[in-house]
């Protein structure tokens, strides 16, 4: 039993392995300081059949920002070449058990993709309960995925200024506390630590145990304890985009489908020399 309508076991995983109508997407991506490389580990051992989608590199290039949207020609392109095609299922998961998972599996939502699930507990639960691997790169026969980009769940810049000045939509932080106060630094040289005035903070790390989302009655206390009125419109937003997304799938799997993504975050406000709050509030 799933914490999510979004999320599928293991075991429903291995059971399926095979299936012609599946294909299983790793769509792991690490924080620069880390110094890991999903597409290295990738190579290393991934679930059988599995395709590597790179955040970077389906992206908009045009944009200095990190891993922003591409256009849908781009990204129909892009998971065609992969072997992504209209009318399949397509299982997500990542290395680190549930992270970048989140953005992969929302990227392909905004680009309407019918069925998507993320596996629960990602790699680092297939691994421990000893499953198949295996090594090296992954190909499949080139599809055709015909992407229709749902803008209506993407905020930008202006966007979420006016959200907040306006108070029509609560913006939701998915990044750790110390980075949101300002405590500690980001991750991306040049950018300073600190949060949007106005804006909320739940640490995904808050919600996400040992790879897997919490219990609904976890996250509605989690929610709530942040400060969120879940009877009003929620932004998700982060350090550029990647874990709002799982704040979009703690709120979607309670029921509370959020307004929108801010896909530039906070490396888009930051560098755009917005104002910068610090602390708690």
């Amino acid at each position: 039993m799933t914490s999510s309508p979004y999320l599928v076991s293991t075991q429903w995983l291995a059971d399926n392995l095979g299936a012609p109508d599946l294909v299983i997407v790793d769509g792991s991506w690490h924080l620069p300081p880390t110094g890991r490389n999903g597409k290295a580990e990738f190579l290393e051992h991934h679930i059988p059949g599995a395709v590597f989608f790179d955040i970077d590199a389906i992206s908009d290039h045009s944009s200095d920002l990190p891993h922003m949207l591409p256009d849908a020609l781009a990204f129909s392109a892009a998971v065609g070449k992969l072997g992504i095609g209209d009318g399949l299922r397509i299982v997500v998961y990542d290395q680190l058990g549930l992270f970048s998972a989140a953005r992969v599996w929302w990227t392909f939502r905004a680009f309407g993709a019918a069925e998507v699930m993320i596996l629960d507990g990602g790699l680092p639960q297939w691994l421990a309960e000893g499953r198949e691997t295996e090594s090296g790169p992954s190909t499949r026969q080139p599809a055709t995925f015909m992407a229709r980009l749902d803008r209506s769940i993407i905020a930008d810049i202006a966007q979420v200024e006016r959200a907040l000045t306006a108070g029509t939509s609560q913006v939701l932080d998915a990044r750790p506390a110390a980075r949101f106060r300002g405590e500690a630094p980001e991750p991306r040289a040049g950018i300073a630590s600190g949060h949007i005035p106005g804006s909320l903070n739940l640490p995904f790390s808050e919600i996400v145990k040992d790879g897997h989302l919490a219990a609904p009655e976890a996250l509605r206390a989690a929610l709530e304890g942040a400060g969120v009125d879940l009877s009003r419109p929620v932004i998700t937003s982060c350090g550029s985009g990647v874990s709002a997304a799982i704040l979009w799938l703690a709120l979607d799997s309670i029921g509370k489908r959020p307004h929108a993504l801010y896909d530039g975050s906070w490396a888009e406000w930051a560098a755009a020399g917005k104002p910068v709050a610090t602390g708690a509030e």
